[in-house]
């Protein structure tokens, strides 16, 4: 005679339940410890940048009183307007990085010459006025417009700067997202004043744009380093 669980279908039935309902707990119970599980966050991905073979060429313009050398993947843009403000000589340039969507904006002045400068009045209104182009001043300027990235930036470095061609000024670095992270000035101190800072024209980002800061660090560096005053040669 068979054993009573084999030929009966209600008890076969009710195993069945059992190890369904088996699995079903320990599923439950495997879904409640990964959703108590703690959070990891994943790291936000960007691009790969193709960085090309380094190469420069020199940019010696008729008539400009300076000279330097700047990178092969760049253009010489002449700068008709900055920042919607009309430049007060024909020596304001634009090296521009099209592959980056970067720019380096040198704003050139002749130390002693004039220019128009922004004065608030008393009612807090500003104003154009003609003012002379002091050596003391703009180093002033230079500072004051690095520090008004202070807002984004999380640290603001400046180094001295002195070339083997005699030229002198100053490097700053700011970090964070700034919206500009290099910026300099050279002067002879006596004829010849000139500002640089690279922008980029997308939102400011340290995490995605740090790859191609550290690659035009090298090429800013190789502007600075070839620099010369046309007007000081012998």
């Amino acid at each position: 005679m068979n054993s009573y669980t084999e030929n009966n279908p209600v008890s076969k039935n009710r195993s069945c339940s059992s190890i369904a309902y088996c699995v079903l707990t320990i599923a439950y119970c495997l879904f409640l410890i990964a959703c108590n599980s703690p959070y990891v966050s994943k790291k936000r991905g960007y691009f790969a940048i193709d960085l090309p073979q380094r190469s420069y060429q020199k940019f010696d313009r008729t008539g400009f009183p300076y000279t330097f050398e700047y990178p092969s993947y760049a253009q010489i843009i002449q700068d008709s307007t900055y920042f919607d403000a009309t430049p007060e000589n024909p020596y304001w340039i634009n090296v521009d990085f099209p592959q980056f969507k970067g720019r380096v904006f040198l704003s050139y002045k002749i130390i002693g010459g004039k220019a128009l400068y922004k004065v608030k009045d008393a009612r807090g209104v500003y104003k154009d006025s003609t003012a002379i182009n002091q050596f003391d001043k703009m180093v002033n300027d230079a500072f004051n417009l690095t520090n008004k990235n202070d807002v984004a930036a999380t640290s603001i470095r400046d180094s001295l700067i002195h070339t083997s061609n005699g030229v002198s000024g100053v490097f700053f670095k700011v970090g964070g997202n700034a919206a500009t992270a290099k910026q300099f000035f050279l002067s002879d101190t006596t004829k010849n004043f000139i500002r640089g800072a690279l922008y980029f024209e997308v939102t400011p980002n340290v995490d995605s744009l740090k790859p191609v800061q550290d690659f035009l660090q090298k090429d800013l560096e190789h502007i600075i380093n070839t620099f010369q005053w046309k007007n000081n040669q012998q």
